[in-house]
């Protein structure tokens, strides 16, 4: 059986400096994406045309946009980019020009040329779930978004919030305070 051997982890995104390159359907894809989970995101949108539907999402947001065709030195003091373009050789260009740099990249639909996937996000107040098929099948990252979005109570940042006020209560050592939050939090998941 293959394996997901892929690392997740939550990234504050609006410490960082995002780069999309493309105005396309799929930037504008990634770019709301982004917007949705991380509203505060630091971007930067480089490409010669951008779809008015781009031009409106970010409108009245701080999203750099720049009317220009990809160059290497856009990536300066990026941390994170996004190639999105329609043309293959202009992607694998900036994927080879951030990894020169140590830049983390994602190129749009094409798994061999990504650091990361962008996978699927429900979020419920404090609360988020990240959901990876490996860069397998979009498709599923989405149906089990919708899943958990469903079965996950509306309430469940009420117990987050609670659980943080008594976990601030609890005396003794950190593998006591482990313990007893287990014990406290056991019913989630037993059947």
């Amino acid at each position: 059986m293959e394996r997901n051997n892929l690392y997740p982890i939550f990234l504050k995104t609006e410490q960082l400096e995002i780069l999309i390159v493309g105005g396309g359907f799929v930037a504008l894809e990634k770019l709301s994406f982004l917007l949705k989970s991380s509203p505060n995101s630091k971007i930067t949108m480089v490409s010669p045309f951008f779809r008015e539907e781009t031009l409106r999402e970010v409108k009245g947001l701080n999203i750099n946009i720049i009317q220009d065709y990809y160059k290497d030195f856009y990536l300066l003091n990026k941390h994170m980019v996004i190639a999105t373009t329609d043309n293959v050789d202009v992607n694998i260009q900036v994927y080879k020009d951030c990894k020169k740099r140590n830049i983390l990249v994602n190129v749009a639909d094409n798994p061999p040329y990504c650091d990361f996937y962008m996978g699927g996000i429900v979020t419920k107040g404090n609360v988020k779930i990240a959901i990876s098929t490996n860069g397998k099948s979009p498709t599923t990252a989405k149906r089990l978004r919708q899943f958990f979005e469903d079965v996950i109570p509306e309430n469940i940042d009420d117990l987050v919030k609670n659980l943080n006020k008594y976990r601030k209560t609890i005396k003794g050592n950190f593998e006591e305070k482990v313990e007893k939050l287990n014990e406290f939090t056991k019913s989630l998941v037993e059947k």
